[in-house]
């Protein structure tokens, strides 16, 4: 979340980023709100000092009296310390209360994007900031979309996740699962060897994980949740990963701290009709390696950039056609402050298809979950999180099919051989 001494000291700033975000002059009256319950949280902060301090004081004269044989004086002092206990008690009260107004205040507010991001209200107003301009994939005249292709090598079966758990849910089967299996470890190694600590988190994640990467409250909606023991499934690997280092202090010399982690990922996302969510196109449960860095404020948007250039090697490396789309202020997560996303070309279906999403959050989540560093100086400061698909699979999945389908089969990208164990996806199973 936004830090409050920022609303208060940069308001202008905070003020045109939402508008960016197109928030209206009524949303941003919320603004307002922050600052005045904060004042009252200050001014209880205030008096809750001054009474405890005047407690000390008279605790200091009671010890002096007694000592002094002064036993009824002190006994009257005791009663002003009850007193004065009785208003402390009042008073902080008052404090929890206005820092728990302050809470759920900030918690409404998004982060602040970027000077950098463009004005916009929703994809459509998304800006190409890295084109593919070389030839896309030539196709055969009997070419058909990643589902048919599916079904005509028995790579996933939608019909039997129907059955075991319902839309959304396809199984993979045979090489289908191979290559499922193979991009993983693919990707894995790819962020191993840029330099990414290999972690397993888990699954399931509390309220205060879900809280502090900003999926609770703004994405609840969205999680699949398990009421009886408060846990919530993941979205992706970002939530447990990025919470590793809650509440830590990090000495400055271990920045940038690099993580990386494979997951199952789970999104309810109410469903639509149409090519659009067909196939793997839009799926409940999918899998995705996600890439986590913790790093330096003044160095956070040239690792951004650097994150965007380990995802473009993979795909060239997949041979796959893509683009990268610097999303507006409309279209931003609620959490972000500057995001790029990935599109792949899918040769069947004629569209780009997402595959990644890479964002810099600035100190928006580290507010959230206390996660600091000391510098040099001994002092310490909010670390910047980013975070980036590398990739998400159903989708890579879907193009890798429709833009390599041949009539002796579908090849597999040369840098996957040595993972799948084969070159060629063919009817038989026989590649």
């Amino acid at each position: 979340m936004l830090q409050v001494k920022v609303i208060r000291d940069d308001k202008k700033r905070i003020i045109n980023g939402l508008r960016k975000r197109n928030w209206s002059a009524q949303q941003l009256k919320v603004l307002d709100q922050i600052l005045d319950t904060d004042d009252k949280r200050r001014a209880a902060q205030k008096d809750l000092d001054d009474l405890k301090s005047e407690t000390k004081q008279l605790s200091n004269q009671i010890g002096q009296l007694m000592g002094q044989g002064k036993k009824a004086e002190a006994e009257a002092l005791k009663t002003r310390v009850g007193a004065v206990k009785e208003q402390a008690k009042i008073l902080e009260e008052q404090f929890n209360m206005a820092k728990n107004e302050l809470d759920e205040l900030l918690y409404t507010v998004p982060n602040c994007p970027h000077k950098s991001v463009p004005k916009g209200k929703s994809a459509e107003d998304n800006k190409v900031f890295r084109n593919w301009n070389k030839p896309f994939p030539a196709l055969p005249s009997d070419a058909v979309p990643h589902w048919d292709l599916g079904k005509k090598y028995q790579l996933f079966d939608f019909e039997l996740g129907v059955k075991l758990t319902g839309a959304g849910f396809p199984v993979y089967r045979g090489q289908g699962a191979k290559l499922q299996r193979a991009l993983i470890q693919f990707f894995l190694d790819q962020a191993i060897k840029a330099g990414f600590e290999e972690v397993i988190p888990p699954l399931l994640v509390n309220a205060d994980t879900a809280r502090g990467t900003g999926q609770l409250p703004d994405k609840e909606a969205q999680m699949y949740t398990c009421e009886r023991d408060e846990l919530y499934l993941i979205p992706t690997a970002e939530v447990p990963v990025t919470n590793i280092l809650r509440n830590e202090i990090i000495p400055e010399k271990n920045l940038p701290i690099k993580m990386t982690a494979y997951t199952p990922c789970f999104r309810r996302e109410a469903g639509a009709w149409g090519a659009d969510v067909r196939g793997l196109n839009r799926v409940h449960q999918f899998d995705k390696v996600e890439i986590v860095q913790i790093e330096h404020p003044d160095r956070s948007y040239k690792t951004l950039q650097q994150m965007l250039g380990h995802i473009s090697r993979i795909l060239n490396k997949l041979e796959l056609p893509y683009r990268i789309l610097l999303l507006c202020g409309g279209d931003t997560g609620f959490s972000a402050a500057k995001t790029f996303d990935f599109e792949v070309w899918a040769a069947a279906q004629q569209r780009w298809l997402e595959v990644s999403s890479v964002s810099n959050f600035e100190a928006f989540q580290s507010n959230r979950m206390q996660l600091r560093y000391r510098d040099a100086d001994g002092k310490i400061h909010l670390a910047h999180t980013l975070n980036g698909s590398a990739l998400a699979l159903a989708r890579i999945v879907a193009a890798l099919l429709e833009n390599n389908q041949t009539p002796e089969g579908i090849q597999v990208p040369k840098a996957l051989w040595k993972y799948t164990g084969f070159k060629m996806i063919k009817p038989d199973g026989k590649g």
